[in-house]
């Protein structure tokens, strides 16, 4: 299990959980929750800050942040197609 602070760009992967932190509550707001698909989409130079494709729509993550949310990586890997 890896967190999304390492994900690898433009790979599936599903929130298995979340480290407890007074952020936890926010990213849930977020839509970060346990069984939500997450992808990588773009990471700053420094690796700070960082997009993450959540549900539809790009949520911008400190790594610190990110390290926050534990992910499994899906079997098929997939990239979903945007209508």
């Amino acid at each position: 299990m890896i967190t999304l602070a390492f994900a690898t760009r433009k790979k599936l992967y599903k929130v298995e959980g979340l480290k407890t932190s007074a952020l936890t509550p926010k990213l849930i707001e977020m839509g970060l929750y346990p069984g939500q698909e997450v992808m990588c989409m773009f990471v700053a130079p420094f690796g700070d800050p960082m997009a993450v494709n959540v549900g539809g729509y790009l949520l911008s993550l400190r790594k610190e942040e990110a390290d926050l949310v534990l992910l499994q990586e899906e079997s098929v890997n997939k990239i979903k197609e945007e209508k």
